[in-house]
């Protein structure tokens, strides 16, 4: 390998990296620099010129002339006598520059040392480079396409083609990518590992959704609405508290948008997971019952010593209230910072229960079909006779009169 080729692999290697000229032409002198210095007990004589873009290695080695007879170190003296052959109007005390030649100075294992030395040198540098980008990034969002998938995680290369991580616990569950795909996803981490730059990417963090608000409602970038929390179970359901700083804004329909307009683009990316756009208060009785919605409630006690909360609604919302595998109370409590408790408040109400309740002793499909002819709740199908549902829903006789078995006995306990 020789010296042209060598700039010139670096040269290369620049660009692709993105390191600017003046940064690697620093690299380069430095490096040369110090093999000149192992090898002549000394860099401070030479004078290393690169040209990077061109390929260009220039080494010139200055001495001072002396006297023939006082010459006492000639890798910093030159003899009057040898001056003057390069010259003939050489005189004691001056300066003379002669170029060296590279590759008859130190020769190809030389050179491949050295190769090894600048690779070393700008992996390290771009490797700083790339932390320090995405240290200053940690909570935004990021795009980047997949380029290798494994079984724990997915790598992903950002526009300059630095490695991201994206694993598969920060992943929503339903998240399904392909390579090539691009990625939306917050930057989670980004440190040191092994020598090398680990970023890691997550789209189950809360500040994914606050910065697809962003994206999407201009009042949220803007800080007219802010976002003061936002809680959930990723790909399942999420609660988002916000707050208007203009009275003639409504925070929830900014947000909203106009049939659905700005929160659906938000939904689809986080594969349909359901958002409940909630409006601060520092009423936290309205703020339970805005945070416990789509569930009416009838009224609540607290403890806010305890931060305990005792919320009672018709039986008919209790389900409603707790949500699927009691995501919707879960997020509640996460929400407020309150720990809630569901009662049943039955005072002039007349007691009923919907039929998903019954889900552990119905099957699904039976109760499917029972809704599909309107009966939502136990006494909805009690006030039909059996052979009326037989004849209605085209179910068994047998599965029929199950059903009414365990309806009523809901009723009789």
């Amino acid at each position: 390998m020789n010296v042209e080729n060598l700039i010139d692999s670096f040269s290369e290697f620049k660009d692709v990296k993105n390191i600017d000229r003046e940064t690697m032409m620093s690299i380069l002198e430095e490096v040369f620099k110090t093999v000149l210095e192992k090898k002549y007990d000394g860099a401070e004589i030479f004078d290393v010129i690169i040209n990077v873009d061109k390929g260009d290695l220039e080494i010139w080695k200055n001495r001072e002339v002396v006297a023939d007879k006082e010459i006492e170190d000639e890798n910093i003296q030159i003899k009057l006598s040898e001056a003057l052959k390069i010259e003939d109007d050489y005189e004691v005390g001056e300066e003379v520059s002669e170029q060296v030649n590279f590759e008859e100075e130190f020769g190809r294992r030389q050179v491949l040392s050295i190769r090894q030395n600048l690779v070393a040198r700008i992996n390290d540098l771009n490797r700083d480079e790339v932390l320090k980008k995405y240290q200053d990034r940690i909570g935004e969002i990021v795009n980047a396409e997949v380029y290798q998938i494994w079984k724990n995680e997915i790598l992903l290369q950002d526009d300059d083609e630095n490695d991201l991580i994206l694993p598969k616990l920060e992943q929503i569950p339903r998240d399904f990518f392909k390579k090539g795909d691009n990625v939306k996803a917050v930057v989670k981490s980004a440190e040191l590992k092994n020598n090398k730059s680990h970023i890691v990417l997550s789209r189950i963090a809360p500040e994914f959704i606050e910065r697809l608000f962003e994206t999407e409602v201009p009042e949220v970038f803007d800080g007219i609405i802010t976002i003061k929390k936002v809680v959930r179970m990723p790909g399942e359901r999420a609660k988002v508290m916000v707050e208007s700083y203009d009275e003639r804004i409504d925070p929830v329909g900014a947000c909203v948008g106009v049939k659905g307009s700005r929160i659906h683009g938000i939904v689809r990316e986080l594969r349909n997971e359901n958002i409940d756009v909630i409006n601060y208060t520092e009423n936290i009785n309205l703020l339970l019952t805005r945070s416990l919605s789509p569930a009416k409630v009838t009224s609540i006690e607290l403890n806010d010593e305890k931060k305990t909360a005792k919320v009672y609604m018709t039986p008919d919302q209790v389900s409603l209230a707790i949500g699927k595998r009691g995501f919707n109370i879960k997020l509640a409590g996460e929400l407020t910072g309150y720990e809630i408790d569901v009662y049943r408040d039955t005072d002039g109400f007349e007691d009923d229960v919907s039929l998903s309740e019954f889900s552990d002793e119905i099957d699904a499909w039976v109760i499917e079909t029972l809704q599909g002819i309107g009966c939502d709740s136990a006494r909805s199908v009690l006030e039909i006779d059996a052979d009326d549902l037989v004849k209605r829903t085209d179910l068994e006789q047998e599965t029929v009169e199950s059903v009414l078995s365990i309806l009523k006995a809901e009723f009789e306990e």
